[in-house]
């Protein structure tokens, strides 16, 4: 789904939360888990549908979503 936008993603791969180091990040935000994750602090919570096993349609919502919020955030920061 990301590269029918101009994303490679023949080097990405999944990650787990314990391999993220929040002092490396500005904002740490989850896709669908709360505020709350097991191991980690997060600043901001999305709420995206999991579109895990879904219709190729759902995959493009939410990876449309993705992009209107991570724009915002951008805006809002250089806003700032």
């Amino acid at each position: 789904m990301l590269e029918e936008i101009g994303i490679e993603t023949g080097e990405l791969h999944p990650k787990s939360v314990d391999s993220v180091y929040p002092g490396d990040y500005d904002v740490i935000i989850s896709m669908g888990c709360g505020v709350i994750c097991p191991s980690l602090l997060i600043d901001e919570d999305w709420g995206l549908e999991d579109p895990h096993r879904g219709e190729k349609e759902v995959y493009r919502k939410t990876r449309d979503e993705i992009r209107v919020l991570v724009s915002e955030l951008v805006e809002s920061n250089t806003d700032a």
